[in-house]
C-alpha cells in the first residue's frame, strides 16, 4: 500500500495531480481511495490532498507518520505537512516559494531557504526539483505538476512508471495540452535519472 500527500497552493494543480496518480493506479488494478482539503484555494489558500493506494482501503484519510511520500508544490507546504511523512518517507518537492494566504496572514514574505534547509535536516529521501530549470523546461509554471509526476513515477516512488503515467494523461489531459504536459513528465523522468536527491 501506498499512502501520498499531495500538497500545494491553490491554482498549482495539485487535485489534477492525485486525479493523474488515481488513474494510472486504477488502470493498474489497484484500489484507491482520496479526499482534498481544499479551504481557501481560490484565494490562494493550501491545498492538501489525501491518495491512498492498494487492496481493501476502507478510509480515505492518512494519519500522522502515515504518509510514505508527500509531493509538495512549495517549500512552507512541504514544512507544514512533514508530520504525516513516514520516517522512511520520500518527499518530492518544486522549490519555488508562493506567498500563499496561510503563510502571510502575519505579513511578509517566508524564507524559502530557510524552509528547504529545514526539509534538508529532516528528509532522508528528498528530492528538491530546481524550480528555474523546470520552468524553462516545461514551458512555464502549468505543467509542473505532471514534471512533479514524471520524478516520482520514475523514481520507484509510485506504483506504476512513467508509461503508465503518461496513459493516465492520455486519458485525462485535453489534446491541446497534452505536447507541454508529455514533456513536462519526461523533464521529471530525466531529473530523477539524474539522482537529484540533496
Amino acid at each position: 500500500m501506498l499512502n501520498l500527500i499531495i500538497t500545494g497552493v491553490g491554482g498549482q494543480g495539485t487535485v489534477l495531480l492525485s486525479r493523474l496518480i488515481g488513474q494510472a493506479a486504477l488502470d493498474k488494478g489497484f484500489d484507491i481511495r482520496g479526499s482534498e482539503t481544499i479551504g481557501m484555494a481560490q484565494r490562494g489558500g493550501s491545498v492538501v490532498s489525501h491518495v491512498r493506494i492498494g487492496a481493501d482501503i476502507h478510509a480515505p484519510l492518512i494519519p500522522p507518520r502515515g504518509a510514505g511520500l508527500i509531493v509538495a508544490f512549495e517549500p512552507g507546504e512541504a514544512v507544514r505537512a512533514l508530520p504525516f511523512l513516514a520516517t522512511d518517507g520520500a518527499m518530492v518537492v518544486f522549490d519555488r516559494p508562493v506567498n500563499a494566504v496561510t503563510s502571510t496572514l502575519g505579513g511578509g514574505a517566508y524564507d524559502a531557504a530557510a524552509m528547504l534547509a529545514y526539509l534538508r535536516a529532516r528528509v532522508c529521501r528528498l528530492t528538491v526539483v530546481d524550480g528555474a530549470r523546470a520552468m524553462a523546461a516545461c514551458g512555464g509554471a502549468k505543467a509542473i505538476n505532471v514534471a512533479l509526476l514524471g520524478v516520482a513515477a520514475a523514481g520507484g516512488l509510485l506504483p506504476f512508471d512513467c508509461a503508465e503515467a503518461e496513459q493516465a494523461l492520455r486519458a485525462r489531459i485535453p489534446a491541446r495540452l497534452l505536447d507541454m504536459n508529455l514533456r513536462a513528465l519526461a523533464f521529471g523522468a530525466a531529473l530523477a535519472a539524474e539522482g537529484n536527491a540533496r
